[in-house]
């Protein structure tokens, strides 16, 4: 839960890096949210299952927008690459394969040319 708060803080910050555990943590607590926003959609706002993203999955979607193109260049900066390599989502299919066995890769060690280790920071 830790990943996510840090990652909602740092809501509009793309400098620095954001380690593994802070991206991971980031996006199942974004998804188990997601989950969450729909059930209510579906079950008490009465919104076909089928249909468009209900107000309450939309709202959360909106709300989650800009930290996880965020934390997605932090994270990609952690592994000593652009924030640019976020584009790569434009390819069909090999594009998001690639850039999630980017997100698992282990970030440098010590300092990068993005700044120090994430989990050496006070």
């Amino acid at each position: 839960m830790n990943g996510y708060t840090t990652a909602m803080r740092r809501y509009f910050e793309v400098s620095g890096r954001s380690n593994r555990s802070e991206y991971w943590m980031f996006a199942l607590v974004y998804f188990v949210i997601a989950v969450i926003a729909t059930i209510i959609d579906v079950a008490v706002l009465g919104h076909g299952f089928g249909e468009n993203p209900g107000i309450v999955a939309s709202i959360v979607t909106l709300l989650h927008f800009i930290p996880s193109i965020t934390v997605g260049i932090r994270r990609l900066h952690d592994t000593d690459r652009s924030g640019w390599w976020l584009l790569i989502l434009f390819i069909p299919l090999i594009g998001v394969i690639w850039l999630i066995v980017l997100f698992c890769f282990e970030g440098t060690l010590g300092n990068n040319r993005f700044g120090p280790r994430p989990d050496l920071l006070s």
